[in-house]
């Protein structure tokens, strides 16, 4: 999937015409979507075309449980043009966005959601709007670990194939990592047939062959009840929000760092006042942005050779480009 071309002019027009929408009115299904139902598909695609010849992949799996599902609700309502627009300013000619949804995978209903890889603002509003928002929450841990799964094992992208380039993982959530992929959810849930079950940390390493991955954390509240155990498994790609409204632009941040968009955070959160951004809003973005900048010499100091989680966030062993 991917095809057609982009219009940031319509997506924003699109968003501000449902700015007064009730969640409900926008996420109105009352179960999985049948399109976005995991079980036997063998990829999702990213691909090259003649409109999109520098594709490349961008995963949103949205923890869609209780509160979490404010996050959605933003992007459909206001924020999503402003994260494609900043790709497009990062140099990010050809993005193809697909959204997940998260839930726990021994309570919910749909605890794993998976749209296509698109690139025009209706189809990529299309699959946002799709997802069922679960609401509830409780009960156990949301299976963030099998949206790794899917991504690491369930993707094609050619910009991966083609470039060496990986894709970009962001994963919304408020709860703590569970410790592995269970086999057995896998199986029900995807219908892949596992020997065992894979650690988390294994997990972990296997996805970021693929993508850069990150953990988006809403706010500092729950950044001090879930981030130290995700920053053992992430280090600085544990990202702690000041609130859930700057997911695009903090998603956003994290892409313009890595390819090289801007010369330092400083000249990041310049640009996102320049473009009408609060100062208030802007200096939240920033302060949850500097720990990765640390790690890549972006906030002025030296760069270290690997993030603190031990993740090079610039390089690895497959010879993977960024």
């Amino acid at each position: 999937m991917g095809y057609g071309r982009y219009s940031h002019d319509a997506h924003v027009a699109l968003t501000q015409s449902r700015s007064g929408s009730a969640t409900s009115e926008l996420f109105s299904r009352r179960g999985c979507h049948e399109l976005m139902n995991p079980k036997g598909v063998t990829f999702r695609e990213s691909l090259d075309s003649e409109a999109h010849p520098i594709s490349l992949g961008i995963i949103f799996a949205l923890d869609v449980s209780g509160s979490m599902g404010e996050i959605p609700a933003h992007l459909a309502r206001t924020t999503l043009p402003d994260f494609m627009k900043a790709m497009l300013d990062a140099g990010v000619t050809d993005p193809q966005v697909l959204f997940m949804g998260i839930g726990y995978a021994d309570g919910d209903a749909a605890p794993l959601q998976i749209g296509q890889f698109e690139s025009t603002e209706t189809l990529m509003d299309q699959w946002l709007t799709w997802l069922y928002l679960e609401g509830g929450g409780g009960g156990g841990n949301e299976s963030y670990e099998l949206a790794m799964y899917f991504a690491a094992r369930h993707t094609k992208m050619d910009c991966l194939s083609n470039r060496g380039r990986r894709g970009y993982l962001f994963i919304t959530g408020d709860e703590p990592p569970n410790p592995a992929v269970s086999r057995r959810q896998v199986h029900r849930l995807i219908g892949d047939t596992l020997d065992k079950d894979i650690p988390i940390g294994e997990m972990i390493e296997e996805t970021q062959r693929s993508f850069e991955p990150f953990y988006l954390i809403p706010d500092p509240e729950r950044g001090h009840r879930v981030g130290r155990e995700w920053r053992d498994l992430l280090g600085d790609r544990t990202v702690v929000m000041e609130s859930p409204d700057d997911t695009s632009y903090v998603a956003a941040g994290l892409v313009s760092l890595l390819e090289d968009a801007v010369p330092s955070l400083d000249a990041l959160i310049r640009r996102y006042i320049d473009a009408g951004m609060s100062e208030k809003q802007a200096a939240g973005i920033g302060k949850a942005l500097t720990p990765f900048a640390a790690t890549l010499g972006r906030d002025g100091t030296p760069a270290p050779s690997l993030g603190s989680s031990g993740l090079n966030p610039t390089s690895d062993d497959s010879g993977f480009k960024r």
